[in-house]
């Protein structure tokens, strides 16, 4: 999967994803930013909760079971210290409808240890490496 994030002005990035949507990104007025996007950090909240619901979503409809209301509240709590990464997420799931608790619960279980990859890619090792004008470096 690749991405090209474009510099706007003062702290706003912007990028089309491979699949054609436009993603704003920008920092907060007190830090030099113009608040023209979403938070980076908010954006990673979203993406957590965003992969469990779909596959919760697509667990569920394999065993024939459909939602009629479904949301999630998200909670994520960060350091203190840099690099401020987050600490704990809290996702809150309600689901609405004919779903049997256990077929649910293990949908949520399914999702958050098996397939997000998202989260999982929250806990694991990521080798980061970068390239500066062309030029390769060792990465970090």
């Amino acid at each position: 999967m690749k991405i090209k994030l474009n510099w706007n002005n003062k702290m706003a990035f912007s990028s089309i994803t491979p699949s054609g949507h436009e993603i704003k990104m920008d920092a907060g007025e007190e830090i030099g930013g113009s608040n023209s996007g979403s938070r980076p950090t908010e954006l990673l909240l979203n993406a957590v909760a965003g992969c469990t619901g779909i596959d919760i979503i697509s667990i569920l409809a394999k065993m024939r079971l459909e939602p009629t209301k479904f949301y999630m509240d998200v909670e994520g709590q960060r350091a203190d210290d840099h690099p401020k990464k987050f600490t704990d997420i809290h996702i809150h799931y309600s689901l609405e409808g004919d779903l049997p608790e256990e077929k649910v619960v293990r949908a949520i279980q399914l999702s958050v240890d098996k397939y997000c990859t998202v989260a999982h890619s929250l806990s694991a090792t990521i080798r980061v490496s970068y390239s500066i004008n062309g030029m390769e470096t060792k990465g970090v």
